[in-house]
């Protein structure tokens, strides 16, 4: 607890940080990482970029990262330039800077629960105003309760993550442009996971051409395996992005940083190569808990929402115990699983059978 003589902002006292647990196990499937990193030439690559970088570093880096940029424009297709995409010390950043040029006191932010926990932080960072609307049992987003609560809440920012997280839920394009053509502000499409989409799940970057205020971020730290190297990325209108490159901190993307990321993207197809694998083993995985006899979220992402548990966090600290840390969270009684290498994932199912025997 903050003690009374801090003279914090009221809605942050007794707040704490947030942050999923680390813990040293041996199986560790509770932040979506890809357990598969880079290989050991690319590492070197990597090293040896840094390194370059580092006989520099008594100059600023380039605080408009313009290189950078226009690598992620390439890598992420569909016709983008680099005039179309900003980038920043992971997608956290990218959201704490929309909320901060479109969000502010006297503006709301909106989106639909359950979703990512941090989307309301960033609005109380921002002195946002923040609205939760509810998702369908399914998880999915009912299109006319969220039309209709736009309307009522003329937000200036609509957050949706697709996949989403915690439940792995990808929204229908059809559903993303009936809420788009309702909302009288930003629509932030978050796709940290959309490298994991199953076949014929599109992308909203198919949306950005004909919606201006459409934006799109994506991350580095997920299918890229390369959530150590903090970067995050948003593809939107030109006219977006500058009043993005407007409340950025001063060179807020350090020499390293962008060196590193040009790196990897020049590995991509390796830094991706696992994730066919990964798709497949989440849905093996699905289906074995869905015969175990559990409530199964259909995923998108690397990641699975099942339950349900009358006491989920007992069930969470008995894996835990067993050396299998999954993360507690999402709705009532249900828990998250990442997946993992093949002998994790055969671990987590041992481990869960002890622990509901």
């Amino acid at each position: 607890m903050t003690p009374d003589w801090v003279p914090v902002r009221d809605e942050l006292r007794g707040e704490e940080p947030y942050g999923a647990p680390q813990i040293d196990v041996p199986v560790q499937l509770n932040t979506n990482e890809n357990p598969f990193g880079p290989s050991e030439a690319t590492a070197r690559d990597i090293a040896d970029e840094v390194f370059r970088a580092a006989t520099s570093l008594n100059r600023y880096p380039d605080r408009e990262a313009a290189v950078l940029r226009a690598a992620l424009a390439d890598y992420l297709g569909h016709g983008l330039t680099v005039d179309q995409v900003w980038a920043a010390n992971g997608s956290n950043e990218v959201m704490q800077q929309i909320l901060q040029a479109f969000g502010g006191p006297g503006r709301t932010a909106l989106s639909f629960a359950p979703t990512y926990s941090m989307y309301p932080e960033y609005a109380r960072n921002t002195h946002t105003h923040w609205v939760e609307g509810l998702r369908r049992d399914d998880f999915s987003i009912d299109v006319d309760a969220a039309v209709d609560l736009i309307g009522r809440e003329k937000p200036d920012v609509v957050f949706l993550a697709s996949p989403n997280n915690p439940t792995g839920t990808a929204i229908d394009p059809a559903e993303l442009r009936a809420i788009v053509e309702a909302a009288p502000g930003v629509v932030v499409v978050d796709e940290a996971y959309a490298e994991f989409r199953r076949a014929g799940t599109p992308t909203s970057l198919e949306l950005l051409s004909e919606f201006p205020r459409l934006l799109v971020t994506r991350t580095m730290s997920k299918a890229f395996a390369f959530a150590g190297g903090r970067l995050g990325y948003v593809a939107a209108d030109p006219a977006i992005v500058d009043v993005l490159r407007v409340v950025r901190l001063p060179y807020h993307l350090s020499s390293v940083s962008q060196a590193a990321a040009l790196a990897a993207l020049r590995h991509a197809e390796e830094m991706l190569a696992q994730v066919d694998a990964l798709r497949t083993s989440r849905d093996e995985v699905a289906a074995w808990l869905a015969g175990e006899g559990f409530d199964v979220a259909e995923s998108d992402a690397n990641f699975i929402l099942f339950g349900t548990f009358p006491d989920r966090h007992a069930t969470w600290r008995a894996l835990l115990d067993r050396g299998v840390l999954i993360r507690e969270v999402g709705p009532v009684g249900w828990l998250r699983v990442s997946i993992g290498t093949p002998d994790e994932m055969e671990a987590f199912k041992q481990a869960l059978k002890e622990v509901t025997a």
